[in-house]
């Protein structure tokens, strides 16, 4: 069988968004599996999402204390994430100015970056600071030669960055979703757990699992739904860069035992689960939250990195431990269930299914308007 051409795929794909761009929850279908395990496809969303869009990297607390740092790829581009000596965090190229050498590995604490390949030398802000043997080249000028900054900013304790300098504020687009989640003072709570993995699956597979209810009480059964089982999952309006649901408990939680001190009891007993697409997915509780930071390696392989964060400096390690343990738990459920989604998108028998009611499925209806409104540029990006 002849392959497709490239243009000709992608506007099948996106006839196929386009379809479904505004149409009611109730008429919902799941995606056909080649937008989860087409290369081309894949490809298309890490230029025009991840490559266009702001991305989560992490919390501050990874960097909070000056001259720490953290280094990660993001689609192809190595990023370094560092508290500068000035006290300012910044995201910056982790590429050499000589000869394109990554500078950075891993994380920690630093006075300076040093290239391993010539030892050219560099500043917690990115100034290159020595460039051995380099003093009389003519046509350079070492000061004023410094590692790229990639726009940044803060919101709720997160650090996002994005590689489009001309892309308004996150925090201004996400506007809409501070009345819902103000109250949690997510910005106070503190970094207790931190894990990077790598998922074999599609990254919109893990944003779907984590962000739908339905599969709570089935996949879940001796986990989460004996505390947030699917039967009290309640759907949040969307906004224009992210969309929820929240999710109460099966025991009451006593107004002032946890939690900040703006909290109304209904807060308090309500975990709001929301997405800021493509890359922050967060389960927000009162005690303490989850997050995922994600990006795609492949159509199969997703890059994870997953926390906890706490409210309050009352946990005992044993509390915290069992927190872990939980989430570990539950994580685990979902990379086991994803890997045998995956391997079924890739059928020749599977075909879309109707989605499950708005407050149990209706954030996947969301996610599909997000990527039907945001790819619609996507075809200027892959003419060739």
């Amino acid at each position: 069988m002849a392959s497709i051409p490239k243009k000709a795929q992608t506007a099948r794909f996106l006839k196929a968004l386009q379809s479904i761009k505004g149409k009611p929850y109730e008429r919902g279908f799941s995606l056909p599996g080649a937008f989860y395990t087409d290369p081309l496809w894949t490809q298309i969303e890490s230029s025009e999402l991840f490559a266009r869009d702001w991305f989560c990297v992490g919390r501050v607390e990874e960097v909070g204390q000056p001259g720490d740092f953290f280094s990660f790829d993001h689609v192809g581009e190595p990023l370094l994430v560092v508290h500068g000596r000035d006290g300012v965090i910044r995201v910056l190229a982790n590429v050499c100015r000589h000869r394109g050498t990554v500078i950075a590995e891993g994380s920690g604490n630093t006075r300076k970056f040093l290239c391993p390949y010539h030892h050219w030398a560099y500043d917690t802000t990115g100034q290159l600071l020595n460039a051995p043997h380099l003093e009389s080249h003519e046509a350079f000028n070492m000061r004023q030669c410094r590692l790229p900054e990639i726009k940044c900013e803060f919101w709720q304790g997160f650090i996002f960055a994005n590689l489009n300098t001309r892309a308004a504020g996150i925090g201004k687009q996400l506007e809409a979703l501070d009345p819902v989640i103000k109250n949690y003072h997510l910005e106070q709570m503190s970094l207790r757990y931190l894990a990077d993995e790598t998922w074999e699956t599609n990254w919109k597979c893990l944003l779907e699992n984590f962000m739908e209810g339905y599969h709570l009480t089935p996949l879940h059964k001796d986990t989460l739904h004996k505390v947030n089982p699917s039967r009290l999952c309640s759907h949040l309006a969307p906004g224009k860069r992210h969309f929820g649901y929240s999710v109460g408990f099966t025991t009451r939680v006593p107004k002032g035992r946890v939690g900040h001190p703006d909290l109304t009891e209904e807060e308090g007993n309500t975990c709001v689960m929301f997405a800021v697409p493509p890359g922050l997915l967060v389960g927000l509780g009162s005690d303490y939250s989850s997050f995922l930071c994600i990006r795609p390696e492949s159509a199969d392989r997703v890059r994870v990195k997953m926390g906890l964060v706490f409210f309050g400096d009352h946990w005992a390690q044993r509390d915290v431990d069992k927190a872990v343990k939980l989430f570990q738990h539950t994580m685990d459920e979902d990379k086991q269930v994803l890997l045998r989604v995956q391997q079924g998108l890739g059928s020749r028998y599977h075909a879309p299914g109707p989605l499950a009611s708005r407050n149990l499925e209706g954030t996947i209806w969301d996610f599909y308007q997000y990527l039907s409104h945001s790819l619609t540029t996507a075809k200027k990006s892959t003419r060739n």
